[in-house]
């Protein structure tokens, strides 16, 4: 058994476990960290079948950007986990028969490929995967990136959307009101006898 598929099992162990907590994770904040876990691992294994453009563009932007966004928006958002536990049981065997429809459809399809895939020709030394992705991306594939740059541009407006809801239980500052506030609305100045302390001592003792 060559390093290379050692180290294959090694990081699709890692990326099982990772990918498995994700969904698992009690904490939103776990289920984040966990998630870019599982990207870094999955970057790590397109750098073993040579497609490094793909993988470093799966650390920059996902793991280097879009994930770190979501972990603060997660922050932002502080999530009630104990509403969403409530629902659990009701929608649990629901959620799992979609699931398992979902497992079966993709094995389908990828058993189906797999089979009658013939082999892909090995590329030649000095070939540019960067140029040929960029070449397809941006002639044939023109739309779909689009596209996808305005559902990304959707989702951050919902995000920050979500952070503006109305709480009961959040402060919110209005710097209007901070800026037209008047020394005399927030302080008042009390004038209060001088006391000494041996003044306070006889009055003790007069008492006893």
């Amino acid at each position: 058994m060559s390093f290379d598929t050692v180290l294959f099992y090694l990081l699709a162990i890692v990326l099982v476990v990772a990918a498995f907590r994700v969904i698992t994770a009690t904490s939103p904040v776990t289920g984040v960290l966990h998630l870019i876990l599982t990207f870094f691992t999955a970057s790590m294994m397109w750098m073993l079948i040579q497609a490094e453009f793909l993988a470093l563009v799966l650390v920059i932007v996902y793991v280097g950007a879009v994930m770190v966004l979501f972990l603060f928006v997660v922050m932002m958002l502080d999530m009630r986990t104990e509403g969403l536990k409530q629902g659990l049981k009701v929608y649990l065997p629901l959620g799992l028969t979609i699931g398992g429809i979902m497992v079966l459809e993709m094995a389908f399809v990828v058993l189906r490929s797999w089979g009658d895939a013939p082999a892909l020709p090995t590329p030649a030394d000095d070939f540019d995967n960067t140029l040929a992705l960029g070449t397809a991306m941006y002639t044939e594939y023109a739309y779909a990136v689009e596209i996808g740059g305005v559902i990304l541009l959707v989702g951050m407006i919902c995000a920050i959307a979500l952070t503006m809801r109305k709480r009961a239980d959040y402060k919110r500052t209005h710097p209007g009101k901070q800026v037209r506030v008047r020394a005399a609305d927030r302080v008042r100045l009390v004038s209060i006898p001088s006391q000494s302390e041996t003044a306070d001592t006889q009055s003790e003792g007069a008492e006893k």
